[in-house]
């Protein structure tokens, strides 16, 4: 069995999306542009209303997948199609904009910490112009496994453990795993050979990596192999390990479209700019 190390570091750079929220953005900067299939990660995080209270208003997406997933607080999400949803504590919402929606994430408190992820996962060309659907998935549907002494896992997608992610259907293939380490705690983890990997520190001061210290608020991201090398540090840890099948298409990106070919990124403004989403 070959393991995984990191071969890369990243670090968040500070950004503001929507309407003025204050966020981390770690993929989709000028040090990573993409990890394939991954275009996009963002981590925001304040207890101060002001860098979050105005939320993302609607705004249009085509060609990917968008994937929420909240640590602490409370947004709403509703969209042109009629579809409403809470985004709460320790829930996911995997959507996939396919051929176009409009939508927006607006928060439901006024003061408070607001914690959590948006990663953008793409879709291959022959989905891209898919029907929009959603998982919303609640904190109670997500198993939590302790596949080793001192570690605790949320599947959110993949398998580990006997245990399935909830999130299903999803042409990548993806491993999204919330891992929490106790000092000195390890854990080997199985995944898929093939798919392109990064881990990310965002609770305690560090975790063993692929047998690399790995800092909060640093990605690593992972080479190539089968088994993945994972212990806690001198104190508590948390980190996302996320993976998924890589799509090697063509991406051109305008903003929140993401597609195959220029031509493509046209259709998709004159689209949006005459009302077929």
């Amino acid at each position: 069995m070959s393991d995984r190390h990191i071969t890369r570091r990243i670090r968040g750079t500070d950004t503001s999306d929507g309407a003025g929220v204050k966020l981390k953005r770690i993929i989709g900067q000028p040090g990573l542009d993409m990890l394939d299939p991954f275009l996009l990660l963002d981590e925001f995080r304040s207890d101060d209303a002001g860098d979050y209270i105005a939320g993302f208003p609607e705004h249009p997406h085509r060609g990917f997948e968008t994937v929420t997933y909240m640590l602490a607080g409370h947004m709403q999400h509703g969209d042109n199609h009629g579809n409403r949803g809470d985004l709460t504590p320790g829930s996911v919402q995997w959507m996939t904009a396919g051929r176009g929606i409009l939508h927006s994430e607006m928060p439901q408190q006024e003061n408070g910490l607001m914690w959590g992820f948006q990663l953008w996962v793409n879709l291959p060309a022959k989905d891209k112009m898919t029907a929009p659907r959603y998982q919303d998935i609640g904190p109670e549907r997500i198993p939590v496994v302790h596949p080793a002494e001192g570690v605790e896992v949320k599947v959110i997608a993949g398998e580990l453990a006997g245990a399935t992610g909830p999130v299903e259907g999803i042409a990548t293939a993806p491993v999204y795993l919330d891992i929490s380490l106790r000092p000195g705690a390890s854990l080997t983890l199985d995944l898929p050979t093939g798919h392109h990997g990064f881990a990310y520190v965002f609770e305690g001061e560090s975790a063993l990596v692929g047998g690399e210290s790995l800092q909060r608020s640093e990605l690593g991201v992972l080479s190539a192999g089968e088994q993945l090398q994972l212990a806690g540090g001198g104190k508590p840890s948390r980190l996302l390990v996320v993976a998924g099948k890589p799509l090697n298409e063509s991406v051109v990106r305008y903003g929140p479209f993401v597609m195959n070919t220029p031509e493509q990124i046209h259709e998709a403004i004159a689209d949006f700019r005459a009302g077929k989403f």
